[in-house]
């Protein structure tokens, strides 16, 4: 029987903390054995806007934070032979791929083998045409900004198979990260359902990071976590047979139990007895959990079905414009004055003749629970007296830039224009972007892997 294999967790999101992977490699090393490291760092609009990034610059629109995520740990994973494996690619893997390699020579590092797995991008003329024919008139002609297919993980276990010491992808499932080096390590069969779809849970339990280990779990008095701050990013032992356990990186802070485990594999899951990804259909509907250690638990009895015969898309178009004004009320009063100046935002946005939907939240107030129709918040004033700190937030999505902008001129003159005691005005304005989903054959997607010098 092969021996089991490490996956480490180096990042849940964009923008995730660049220090946590580097006590997960020194884990995985002290561990022995095999061992493999992922980057889990691409959501749907954080591809958007890659997109629109290299757009502006053929050499961007991958991972902003690609550097510093790899500099802390490229020279001992090479050393000690972790492949890393990530989906900081975006929408331009061979740029990413080639800052790599620049990283690794400002280090001092030999050139590792970069492998790019391609395929997934759906933005070319083949890609709309297909797109058009399954959204038909709903496809977003004139403001279509570009599609990506959520490929799986055989192009990143060819790779790795073919010697990769890196894999760069783009829209990979985010456990196919996972299922790649398992797949190339034990070489499994591409139908043997009940292994795929232990490795593709593995991967879901890593994907989001600290998540599984303590992080988004806390909260204070109900589900507390020790030393929180410091919370270590997981790593799934994974076994021939597919026993998974998880644990957390040594010395670190946070917690890996049945609570933080059993919210990670319900995280995201429509169907726990039909869990859709490229590989396989995951089955967790009779999965056992069982805490084996301190921060060490066991998962088992995952199944799995056949693949689909289809892959999600995600289709992004231009939205116009979306405007964002704040300013801050405090004191005697203070949620009052914060709805005076919503009204004299709303009643000025009138007069001057811009045909616009306004939100207001009252942050300190009303905010996450509000509405966008306002329902809420015109209902919400019999408890607002006590309130001393209320900043009030005025936003807009607008096809006319120029209306968006207006909002913001109007937020910034309640600084003199009234109501009393306004401050700390901020204001932003950005691009758009619309997302549709559909189903596209699996056929028409053709996944592969080259090597980037």
């Amino acid at each position: 029987m092969t021996v089991p294999l490490l996956i480490g967790s180096g990042a849940g999101f964009s923008g995730d903390r660049t220090d946590a992977a580097l006590p997960v490699v020194r884990t995985m090393i002290a561990a022995g054995g095999p061992a493999a490291l992922i980057f889990e760092t691409l959501a749907e609009r954080t591809l958007a806007l890659a997109q629109l990034a290299r757009r502006q610059d053929p050499e961007h629109g991958y991972e902003p934070l690609l550097d510093q995520l790899l500099a802390p740990v490229l020279a001992l994973c090479l050393k000690h032979r972790i492949p890393i494996i990530g989906n900081f690619g975006a929408a331009n893997p061979r740029a990413a791929a080639r800052r790599i390699g620049v990283l690794a020579t400002e280090l001092g590092l030999p050139a590792p083998r970069v492998a790019v797995v391609e395929g997934d991008d759906l933005s070319d003329d083949a890609g709309r045409a297909l797109l058009r024919e399954r959204l038909g008139e709903s496809f977003p002609e004139a403001r279509f900004v570009c599609a990506n297919a959520y490929i799986g993980a055989r192009g990143i276990a060819d790779a790795l198979r073919d010697g990769a010491q890196i894999v760069v992808c783009g829209r990979v499932a985010d456990p196919a990260l996972a299922v790649g080096p398992a797949m190339a390590h034990f070489g499994w069969a591409w139908d043997d359902w009940n292994r795929l779809a232990a490795a593709t849970m593995a991967g879901h339990l890593l994907e989001c990071g600290a998540q599984v280990s303590g992080g988004y779990f806390a909260d204070p008095g109900m589900k507390d976590v020790p030393d929180v701050h410091a919370v270590g990013f997981p790593i799934a032992k994974l076994g021939d047979d597919g026993a998974i356990e998880i644990f957390k990186a040594d010395h670190t802070g946070g917690c890996v139990d049945l609570r933080t485990v059993k919210e990670q594999l319900l995280y995201e899951v429509h169907d726990p007895r039909a869990y859709l990804t490229p590989d396989v259909v995951a089955d967790i509907g009779d999965v056992t959990v069982e805490q084996i250690g301190p921060d060490r638990v066991a998962v088992r009895n995952i199944r799995g079905h056949a693949r689909t015969d289809t892959l999600k898309a995600n289709l992004f178009s231009h939205g116009g414009w979306i405007a964002e004004g704040e300013i801050s009320y405090a004191g005697f009063n203070a949620a009052a004055r914060a709805r005076l100046a919503a009204d004299i935002v709303r009643k000025r946005m009138t007069m001057l003749g811009f045909d616009a939907h306004i939100r207001f939240d009252l942050i300190g107030v009303l905010s996450v629970f509000a509405d966008d129709a306002g329902t809420m918040l015109a209902a919400t004033q019999s408890n607002e007296a006590d309130a001393q700190d209320v900043r009030l937030r005025a936003a807009i999505v607008h096809e006319d830039q120029a209306v968006a902008q207006a909002l913001l001129r109007e937020v910034n003159t309640l600084y003199t224009c009234g109501p009393a005691g306004g401050g700390g005005v901020r204001t932003a304005l950005r691009s758009r972007l619309n997302a549709m989903s559909c189903l596209v054959p699996r056929t028409a997607v053709s996944p592969s892997h080259t090597f980037v010098a």
